[in-house]
C-alpha cells in the first residue's frame, strides 16, 4: 500500500485530503507545518508527497527546496496546493522541481488523478531504470501538454544502423546528441597524440552514452566507435532537454546515472595508476563479463576482441595484454581461439583482482 505524506497548516483541507486518500485504499500521514513535513519525509520515506505552499515557518517552496537537495527524498513524487492560480506561482513550484500542482478548490477525482499519474511515473523509471527506451516515450507522452515540451520522441523513431568499427560520434566535435543502444555493443574511448588509445567505456544493449556532455553542453571528450553490428537510437539534444525539463524523475534518473560512471571512472584510474598487469587484463576481463554476459547464453562467457581493444582496456601494450593472456591460459583461467577468449573461472579471475 502506497504511503503518502500530506503537509498543510489547514485543519479541514488537510482533513478532507486525508478522508479522500484513506478512501482510495491510501496510507495518508499529516503534518501541519513545513517543518515537520520535512522531518517525517525524511524519517518515513512516503512515495508521494503532497504540500500547501503558504505555511507559517517554512512555505512550501522551502519543504521543496529542502527535500529536493537531499539523495533520499529528491526522488519522491511532490505535488504542491495552492490557492493562488497566478503563473509566476506555478513556473516557480516546476522550476524547483515539482510534479503537478493542485488549486484549491479541488475535488476528489483531481486529486485522485494526480496522484495515481505521478505514482505511476515514478514506478515507471524504478522499474525500468530508463533501460528501455519505451520508458521515455511513455513518460514524454503523459507529458505532452506541458509547457516547454517542445517535441516528442516517437516509438516509430528509426533505428540507425552502424557496422562493426564504424565511428558514432568523435572526440571534439559538438555534442548534439545522446545515442541508445538498441542491439550490440559500443566503446568510448580517448586517443593521445600518438594515436594511442585508451578505453573509458564499454556499453550494451539498454545503455545510454552521449549524455554526459550534451549536459554540460559542450563538446563530446571522448569518441565513441561500434564493436560489432549495432543498432542505435540517436536522439538529438534539443530533445533530450525537453524531456528533463518536463520530468523530475527522469533528470533523477540521469543525474544517478552520471554518478554511477563518475564513480566507475574513479575506480579504474585507482586500478590503472596502482595495479599490475595481470590484475588490470584481469579486471578488463571481469568488466567486459559485468557489462556483456547478459547477452551469453552459455555456463562459460566467451567473447570475440580485438586484443588492440582489450590493451586499450587494461591501459598496456598489445604485446604485454598478449602475454598476460597466454599466462592465464596456461593456468587454465581463460580459453583462447582466434579473436575469441573464454573466461573458464570467474571466480578465479575475481580472486585475482582481490
Amino acid at each position: 500500500m502506497k504511503l503518502i505524506l500530506v503537509i498543510e497548516d489547514n485543519f479541514d483541507v488537510r482533513e478532507n485530503i486525508v478522508e479522500i486518500l484513506e478512501l482510495a485504499k491510501y496510507t495518508v500521514i499529516t503534518a501541519d507545518d513545513g517543518r515537520r513535513g520535512v522531518e517525517m519525509a525524511q524519517q518515513e520515506k512516503p512515495d508521494l508527497i503532497i504540500c500547501d505552499i503558504m505555511m507559517p515557518e517554512l512555505d512550501g517552496y522551502g519543504v521543496l527546496h529542502i527535500l529536493s537537495k537531499s539523495p533520499k527524498t529528491s526522488a519522491i513524487p511532490f505535488v504542491f496546493l495552492t490557492a493562488k492560480t497566478e503563473r509566476n506561482d506555478i513556473r516557480k513550484g516546476m522550476n524547483l522541481g515539482a510534479d503537478d500542482y493542485l488549486t484549491k478548490p479541488f475535488d476528489d477525482v483531481d486529486l485522485l488523478d494526480a496522484v495515481t499519474i505521478r505514482l505511476r511515473r515514478h514506478e515507471l523509471i524504478k522499474k525500468n531504470s530508463l533501460s528501455d527506451l519505451n520508458t521515455i516515450n511513455k513518460l514524454m507522452l503523459e507529458a505532452k501538454d506541458k509547457e516547454g515540451l517542445e517535441t516528442l520522441i516517437s516509438n516509430q523513431r528509426k533505428v540507425s544502423a552502424f557496422k562493426k568499427k564504424q565511428q558514432l560520434y568523435a572526440e571534439g566535435k559538438p555534442a548534439s546528441a545522446l545515442f541508445f543502444i538498441v542491439r550490440g555493443r559500443v566503446k568510448t574511448f580517448k586517443t593521445n597524440d600518438e594515436g594511442r588509445e585508451f578505453i573509458t567505456g564499454l556499453y550494451g544493449a539498454g545503455e545510454f552514452l552521449g549524455y554526459q556532455n550534451i549536459l554540460e553542453g559542450a563538446i563530446y571528450t571522448e569518441s565513441a566507435m561500434a564493436l560489432d553490428e549495432t543498432e542505435i537510437y540517436i536522439i538529438p539534444a534539443e530533445e533530450f532537454f525537453a524531456v528533463l525539463s518536463s520530468s523530475k524523475e527522469i533528470s533523477n534518473a540521469f543525474i544517478k546515472m552520471l554518478s554511477d560512471n563518475l564513480i566507475e571512472k574513479e575506480e579504474r584510474l585507482l586500478q590503472l595508476a596502482f595495479n599490475s598487469v595481470r590484475k588490470r587484463v584481469a579486471e578488463s576481463l571481469l568488466m567486459l563479463y559485468s557489462n556483456f554476459h547478459k547477452e551469453d547464453k552459455t555456463d562459460e562467457f566467451t567473447i570475440a576482441l580485438y586484443r588492440e581493444d582489450l590493451a586499450a582496456l587494461a591501459g598496456a601494450s598489445k604485446e604485454t595484454v598478449i602475454r598476460t593472456l597466454s599466462d592465464f591460459k596456461d593456468e587454465g583461467l581463460v580459453q583462447i581461439a582466434g579473436s575469441k577468449i573464454t573466461i573458464v573461472s570467474i571466480e578465479k579471475l575475481q580472486r585475482m583482482k582481490n
